[in-house]
């Protein structure tokens, strides 16, 4: 036992003697290693004069070797624009669904309201922030984690798809036309963080009549206020949501139509029999934790009844055969990743698009579970998965995602991804689950481990 302490207590000053600042000595071998060399100063005169450095990092051995040409396509039409608002979860989930409510109607474009789910989810997830305030009243507001990660951030625009199946089950949708888009939430900035201060005085406020004697009633209470201001700010920024509509709209034969509804009525009038979490999974790639197990990400939803975030952790290229088999059978997928090595002028993202450590001759190489654990990579963007090319014995050569940043970026709206940017850079995917082999579906039993909503990867 003596020889274990001794030893730890070695490690630790070794430690505390390496936690020093440098010295002079540390500092001219540092200065040292730089060569200043011709070629450093080509560099430096290069780097030092413009800013673009992904433009200059650019491999343009790359240029020419990826068209936008694929054997497997689902067929969808029109592109959509989410504007400076970080909605695309919600846009994605909405376009997945649009070739199937444009065949019903028989109209050669068709769009939802994101106006319209935009201000029901800001307003039930600020119901929700204020119920996990007053859930959370005893604990310390510095130190608690969860307490700390509510009051951060009480509302933003991110999401994932089962906030929508939540939202959408909810308050229904409604046709672009029936709720147009506004300033506000064509750019969501300043209309978030006036709705987040409002929250943070409510959810401080809710915290100090608890903890000075309150009863759970009186909190209820006073959140119903909140809630009014809430509603308020979002009715005077976003419009006010109809309770029903009707939407006139003129089919590929020109004939002139009238639907008359509600939006929780149309919202079912045009979904699969099928679209529940029941019949849907989120498979993930996540070389951090256990494959083929379940996970569930505590309270990360939109609404107090909603279902939470819940995954199936799949090797990527389970993920793949069943992304492939989805495309073949013409169903579309909403899907998430990382945005890095991506060109946005040419709409392609390849691994080694850009080289970085040629440009400065320096190491930046990591694994996917390395840049996941460092904070360097997670899911930072969702799009629908529509398309996938593949060589002569069908093996998945390249990919295509249908964006949401309007038809005049990327390639016509489309980003055209290799397999191996596939493999490092996509994170999940929503995907029925009658594409899944034997092994996934039998990982589907049982309860799903909980994870924190702070956890490194969400």
């Amino acid at each position: 036992m003596k020889k274990i302490l001794a030893s730890a207590i070695a490690i630790l000053c070794a430690h505390a003697i390496y936690a020093q600042s440098l010295g002079t000595g540390e500092l001219s071998e540092i200065k040292e290693s730089f060569k200043n060399t011709s070629h450093d100063r080509a560099m430096q005169n290069v780097l030092s004069g413009n800013t673009g450095i992904a433009k200059l990092s650019k491999n343009r051995q790359l240029e020419g070797k990826l068209d936008h040409y694929f054997k497997y396509r689902v067929d969808v039409s029109g592109i959509t624009d989410q504007k400076a608002s970080g909605r695309c979860w919600m846009f994605t989930s909405m376009n997945v669904l649009r070739p199937s409510v444009m065949e019903k109607f028989n109209v050669a474009e068709f769009d939802f309201s994101h106006n319209y789910n935009y201000f029901w989810d800001i307003f039930e997830k600020s119901n929700l922030f204020l119920e996990n305030a007053i859930r959370t009243a005893d604990r310390d507001i510095f130190m608690d984690r969860d307490v700390a990660f509510y009051f951060q951030n009480p509302v933003n625009d991110g999401g994932v798809w089962n906030m929508f199946l939540n939202i959408a089950g909810k308050y229904g949708v409604v046709p672009a036309s029936v709720m147009p888009e506004t300033a506000h939430s064509d750019n969501t900035a300043y209309l978030i963080s006036i709705v987040n201060k409002r929250l943070r005085k409510g959810g401080y406020d809710l915290r100090e009549m608890l903890n000075s004697g309150a009863s759970l009633e009186d909190a209820e209470n006073a959140k119903l206020e909140i809630l009014k201001d809430v509603y308020r700010v979002l009715a005077l920024c976003l419009g006010e949501p109809p309770a029903a509509f009707s939407w006139r709209y003129e089919d590929r034969d020109g004939n002139i139509c009238c639907v008359e509804t509600t939006p929780l009525d149309f919202y079912h009038s045009i979904i699969p029999d099928d679209y529940d979490e029941n019949s849907y999974i989120m498979i993930m790639n996540d070389p951090t934790r256990e494959y083929y197990k379940l996970y569930e990400i505590s309270n990360y939803r939109n609404t107090v009844e909603g279902v939470n975030w819940v995954y199936l952790n799949l090797p990527v290229e389970d993920i793949k055969k069943a992304a492939l088999a989805s495309i073949k059978n013409g169903d579309a997928m909403y899907a998430s990743c990382d945005m890095p090595q991506f060109d946005a002028a040419s709409g392609i993202a390849s691994t080694g698009l850009h080289d970085y450590e040629s440009l400065f001759g320096i190491d930046l190489d990591m694994d996917k579970k390395a840049r996941i654990l460092t904070r360097d990579s997670g899911s930072a963007h969702a799009m629908a998965l529509v398309a996938v090319d593949t060589d002569m014995n069908d093996v998945p050569v390249k990919w295509q995602f249908e964006n949401s940043w309007g038809a005049n970026s990327c390639h016509d709206g489309y980003i055209t991804f290799t397999d191996d940017w596939f493999d490092e850079y996509v994170f999940r995917i929503v995907i029925n689950k009658k594409y899944l082999d034997r092994k996934a579906l039998s990982s589907l039993k049982g309860e799903p481990e909980k994870l924190p909503a702070w956890d490194y990867m969400f």
